[in-house]
């Protein structure tokens, strides 16, 4: 069985930067956006679309086809459609789970995948540690206050929250759904990943 290694992460707390700088380090495959592509690919519908249903966020009056506008006029033809997309979003994580060793960022991937036994890793930090982050990466608009960009954040931590939820009936951030729960607010997360892929291969 692939080494699989799956992180969850508040928004701003670096864990998209971890996953990555892990991969490179433990020379792994890593998949994070290109996952949104694939169910883009498969079911024809928008990545902007498919992206705010992972959210948890879906605008009902976004075009949400590729070349063609189609509202959603009934809520369970939403519904219909946000669990067509969870439907195919675990089929393309456990296509990439058995295709080699690799690392999964979000997307519920530790739930999906656990019959592949995955390290499973939480990201967090605290609210000073994400807005510096935020600002520094340019991850969201440079114009706003440290107000809004507090509740921006938090908002998108709820919505992945209520996600997570509903598909996996499970607390989202909690310890006991994780393996490893990691703190970047006190160090660089390139520290940390050096140190995670220190121990990731002192495991092998």
């Amino acid at each position: 069985m692939n080494k699989i290694i799956t992180i969850g992460r508040e928004f701003g707390s670096g864990g998209r930067e971890l996953g990555k700088r892990l991969a490179d380090h433990l020379g792994i495959a890593y998949y994070d956006k290109e996952i949104i592509e694939e169910i883009s690919n498969r079911t024809s519908l928008a990545q902007e679309y498919v992206h705010q249903i992972v959210e948890q966020k879906p605008n009902f009056y976004f075009p949400i086809t590729i070349g063609r506008t189609l509202h959603a006029t009934h809520s369970d033809y939403v519904v219909k459609q946000q669990t067509s997309v969870y439907a195919e979003q675990a089929n393309v994580l456990r296509e990439m789970a058995e295709k080699s060793d690799c690392i999964i960022v979000g997307r519920c991937a530790d739930y999906i995948l656990k019959d592949h036994d995955p390290l499973r890793i939480f990201v967090y930090a605290d609210m000073e540690s994400k807005i510096k982050r935020c600002r520094e990466k340019a991850e969201v608009e440079e114009h706003l206050s440290e107000k809004e960009m507090k509740k921006m954040i938090l908002k998108v931590d709820k919505n992945r929250a209520h996600y997570y939820a509903y598909y996996t009936g499970q607390k989202w951030g909690h310890h006991a759904n994780y393996d490893l729960c990691i703190n970047t607010s006190a160090l660089p997360v390139k520290e940390f990943a050096e140190a995670l892929a220190g121990m990731i291969k002192g495991m092998e």
